[in-house]
């Protein structure tokens, strides 16, 4: 599963039956979704190319007596005489960005439709190389997508200005937090309510503590993301720091228009965040930790990203763990920890009431997912339209959600799903539409890319030690602030 987000760079490795759905397909005729070779290569009368990943790919195939992807487009109603086939580009999503930008800026079709990460989508329809989906898709496929998708989704796949989408969204992502029930409680503690009332990180840090000390043959009390990569930047730190109240650019409703905003990095609430980190690293011993919150993470978690933190947790060698749902499906399958996995909102600094900033305060969980963004290039529009409206019907979201583990866009679908048909991530539904609720994007314009490696590289080194907190974000409000300026001098 690629990911914004993400998740940057990280993957979900195929299985078995997926590999050999891709590694099949090659020969498909029409009617069949096949997968070839590179962005702008040739293909059939008919067929519309996605470029997408390796997942969508297997995605798209099934073995003889089961139903594929391409099989459920059909029976939406997508014309059969239109065939869909998935190129993979790169699992890295920096590396796919890249590869988009070369093809877009080449005027490049096929592919006709790209599967953008909704952490970038804007830059390309801020660059205005992205198509305004209001005149082309169904009015019906409109209004759902207005009235019943994620909220934090939808505006990610807005142009800021016109308010027009320019994407829809495929499958949203959320960190989530996962943990053992049954050491908790067998540790004493009661867990009831987790799964939809949001706990302080007081609370969690000192549960997480004191279950790692009765259990000696757990190593980690929490593990978690904070290498120095994008996923920092865009996700775990955006999301801590949130729950603290704290922002890089103030409210949120500044978050997708560069120049002239005013970094807010070097406020209380970014600093405690930082702070809380090294708290759980090293303990409140530590001369840059927040005070009277234990140590219950190694200090490995800063070269650690994805799949890195989720060995322990899997492993059964950590208490708590926070991740994408991708390692719900994971982790909680009846012969890994079934039902002993516990999940729950991220926990929170401050309350929304105590927090300055619109958006900030509470439980944050950084979004993620991916976005289907029609190419302004393709001769095949009509074509196009057809397929991006059929996955805008409850059975292809249902379908992805099934066999892949890719949530709907649309999160009351999720109100009929049970684990028996759904997988164990279904289990967790109630849980999943709350974290859904308090989705926080990452403040994504043409300057993102450049600032979130300085606020990475910044966040790394307060989490490390190699500057104080105080020093790392006066640095990155420094650098935020000139690349504010520069972006504002050329409007």
């Amino acid at each position: 599963m690629a990911q914004g987000s993400t998740g940057m760079g990280r993957r979900r490795r195929l299985s078995r039956r997926q590999f050999v759905k891709a590694a099949s397909a090659g020969g498909a005729t029409a009617g069949v979704a096949s997968v070839a070779g590179c962005l702008g290569e040739a293909r059939e009368q008919g067929t519309v190319v996605i470029s997408g990943d390796s997942d969508f790919v297997g995605l798209m195939h099934a073995e003889e007596g089961e139903t594929g992807l391409i099989d459920v487009l059909y029976e939406v109603g997508l014309d059969e005489g239109i065939d869909v086939e998935v190129r993979p580009g790169p699992d890295d999503t920096g590396s796919r960005r890249q590869q988009y930008q070369s093809a877009l800026q080449a005027g490049r079709s096929p592919p006709d439709v790209f599967m953008m990460d909704s952490g970038w989508a804007l830059l390309f329809i801020l660059r205005e190389q992205s198509l305004a989906l209001d005149e082309i898709l169904a009015s019906e496929t409109i209004d759902r997508i207005e009235n019943d998708y994620l909220d934090a989704a939808v505006e990610t796949a807005r142009e800021p200005e016109s308010e027009e989408l320019h994407a829809l969204p495929l499958f949203p992502d959320f960190g989530t937090m996962m943990y053992r029930r049954d050491l908790i409680e067998e540790a004493g503690h009661d867990t009831e309510g987790w799964d939809t009332e949001p706990i302080s990180w007081q609370e969690f840090a000192e549960v997480t503590a004191d279950t790692l000390a009765e259990n000696d043959d757990v190593d980690f009390g929490f593990t978690t993301q904070a290498a120095a990569y994008e996923g920092l930047a865009c996700c775990t730190f955006n999301e801590t720091m949130s729950s603290w109240g704290g922002a890089y650019f103030g409210d949120h409703g500044d978050l997708f228009e560069a120049g002239g905003r005013e970094p807010t990095v070097t406020e209380e609430p970014v600093l405690d965040a930082i702070r809380m980190m090294r708290a759980f690293m090293h303990g409140d011993d530590d001369e840059h930790a927040l005070e009277d919150y234990p140590q219950i993470a190694p200090t490995s978690i800063v070269q650690w990203s994805e799949e890195e933190a989720l060995g322990p947790f899997a492993g059964g060698n950590a208490v708590t763990h926070r991740n994408w749902p991708y390692a719900i499906a994971q982790t909680g399958a009846d012969e890994e920890f079934g039902e002993d996995l516990g999940v729950m909102p991220l926990a929170y600094g401050v309350t929304e009431d105590e927090a300055e900033y619109e958006g900030t305060g509470g439980t944050a969980s950084a979004l993620g997912g991916w976005h289907l963004v029609a190419n302004p290039n393709t001769d095949r529009l009509d074509e196009v339209a057809q397929v991006m409206d059929a996955f805008a019907t409850d059975e292809v979201m249902l379908h992805m959600f099934e066999v892949q583990g890719w949530l709907p866009p649309d999160l009351d679908i999720l109100d009929d799903v049970t684990p028996e048909e759904a997988g164990p991530v279904a289990r967790y539904a109630d849980t999943i539409q709350v974290i859904g609720e308090n989705a926080v994007p990452r403040p994504v314009t043409d300057l993102w890319p450049e600032q979130a490696s300085h606020i990475y590289a910044e966040v790394h080194n307060g989490y490390r030690g190699e500057k104080s907190p105080e020093v790392a974000m006066d640095d990155l409000y420094e650098r935020l602030s000139r690349s504010e300026r520069d972006i504002e001098g050329q409007q």
